[in-house]
């Protein structure tokens, strides 16, 4: 029951976004700023997404690499991409469950200490669009309330960006969070207690084990460009429509698109996604139909990109499985 509650919340925010993102445009400028997009100029973005997936997929290897020295690129990224392909086409981020526990046997690698990896490449990732969007502001001279986000402004979202980063290079601090949090669980009886320190362990001891071999700031360092060319994706995608005339919003559309993935929706966050994504390429000075034409094809091209890779890896990791059970 309470997973039907979040699949019906989930479908209903993305319908009414969806909804709110499409109320007010004039399809007859839409359509005329989609069909105005060149195709050529295009094939740039799937270039730039690929190689922030590299990017990410190196990333995660790192992290994995201490639990297993010999874990190959391969495998690594045919457990990440095809975690994206599920997320993408299935409800509450069953891809990653998929990647922490499904592939574990293929990864060679417990699923405690997965976990752990992907928890931590979220923190990274929340960080890093943390800053992404206090930078955007700052160059467009923006606030929280020109997104529909509050007043939040530039310097309080680099403040807490920054905060993050330090308290994940230093985890000691979070070991008397975590003692007060399995003190609390332990009253809810032992089970309780054993999940929160089957989650909470793996994790403290990973971001332990990071910090201590200045793995860390490689893991910083690998971030940097994984944002950077997914911002260069929406940027390719801007670029390539004569209607947007300034093409530069799409570096806001980028962190306020991906961060409004948080919010409860549909696979492949339809509505969410969009309706924010919209939000910002307008405060960056757009048309409201050459924006929304943009949202469609930067949507569209992450989906179905993403998606079409991660079916394949999901085949060749299906194959191989077929192959061990007949060996």
């Amino acid at each position: 029951m309470s997973r039907m509650v979040q699949l019906a919340l989930g479908f209903g925010l993305g319908g009414v976004f969806l909804w709110l993102t499409l109320r007010s445009v004039d399809p007859a400028p839409m359509v005329a700023a989609l069909r105005g997009a060149k195709g050529e100029a295009l094939l740039l973005a799937p270039l730039c997404l690929a190689i922030g997936y590299a990017c990410r997929i190196h990333r995660w290897r790192l992290m994995l690499r201490p639990a297993n020295p010999g874990l190959g690129v391969g495998r690594t990224a045919v457990a990440f991409v095809a975690s994206i392909a599920v997320n993408n086409l299935a409800p509450f981020r069953l891809g990653d469950a998929l990647r922490c526990f499904g592939f574990s046997g293929w990864l060679g690698v417990a699923p405690g200490a997965i976990l752990a990896s992907v928890v931590i490449e979220r923190l990274l990732d929340m960080i890093a669009l943390l800053l992404a969007l206090a930078l955007a502001l700052w160059w467009f001279s923006l606030t929280g309330e020109a997104l529909g986000i509050g007043g939040g402004s530039a310097l309080v979202l680099a403040v807490l960006g920054i905060a993050a980063l330090l308290v994940l290079g230093q985890p000691r601090v979070l070991a008397p969070v975590v003692s007060v949090v399995l003190r609390g669980m332990g009253r809810l009886g032992p089970g309780a207690r054993a999940r929160a320190d089957g989650f909470l362990g793996p994790l403290q001891q990973a971001l332990t084990g990071l910090s201590a071999r200045r793995a860390m700031v490689a893991l910083i360092g690998w971030t940097v460009p994984v944002w950077l060319f997914e911002g260069a994706t929406y940027w390719a995608v801007a670029r390539a429509m004569p209607a947007l005339v300034a093409p530069d919003a799409a570096w806001l559309a980028m962190p306020v698109g991906t961060l409004a993935t948080l919010l409860p929706s549909t696979p492949g966050h339809i509505g969410t996604f969009d309706y924010f994504a919209q939000l910002a390429t307008v405060a960056g000075g757009n048309p409201l139909a050459a924006a929304t034409a943009f949202v469609v094809i930067i949507h569209g091209m992450l989906w179905l990109t993403t998606t079409l890779a991660g079916g394949l890896c999901l085949g060749i990791w299906g194959l191989n499985r077929v192959g061990r059970a007949r060996a």
